[in-house]
């Protein structure tokens, strides 16, 4: 398959709800495809399908939790459940592909579970610990026209985008 370029802050397909996937086929597995070629070669431990400018609810990651395990996978259509309220959050410096360069410390949960599908249409459960949850809910969040970036307070978000070279 083939790296597509990566998608930056301001590019209207990032900013939007990503539309369901509704066919299941060999192009949702080329496309999938692509998104890990795409990945590794932005050095990225997830990437989120409208990342690389498809309008679809889709991403892929290969992150490793608190304790060294490696995840690796792709969801499709998924729907997050963040367990805050559960086990707490956790603050650290989180970045983004599609704001390369500057980091900022973000809360998250500790705890996340995505539902959704696999690439042939079966149902998937996948959960995380971490930094692992970290990566599901960023990427979930990018699905839902929502960057890093977005949850910080306007000022550092502009002084983040400006460092990025976006503004």
């Amino acid at each position: 398959m083939a790296a597509r370029p990566i998608t930056y802050y301001g590019n209207p397909v990032l900013h939007r709800r990503c539309a369901d996937v509704t066919v299941f086929d060999a192009g949702l597995a080329a496309l999938i495809a692509d998104m890990f070629d795409s990945m590794y070669e932005a050095n990225g431990v997830g990437l989120a399908a409208n990342q690389i400018g498809v309008d679809q609810q889709i991403f892929v990651y290969d992150c490793p939790d608190d304790e060294g395990v490696r995840h690796k996978g792709h969801i499709v259509n998924p729907v997050l459940r963040a367990e805050a309220a559960a086990v707490g959050e956790v603050t650290v410096s989180e970045g983004c592909l599609s704001v390369p360069g500057p980091r900022a410390d973000l809360p998250r949960a500790a705890l996340a579970t995505v539902t959704g599908f696999d690439q042939d249409g079966n149902p998937l459960t996948i959960s995380g610990t971490g930094y692992f949850a970290r990566c599901l809910q960023h990427e979930h969040d990018h699905l839902n026209g929502t960057l890093y970036v977005d949850r910080l307070p306007a000022q550092q978000r502009e002084e983040l985008l400006r460092e990025a070279g976006l503004r």
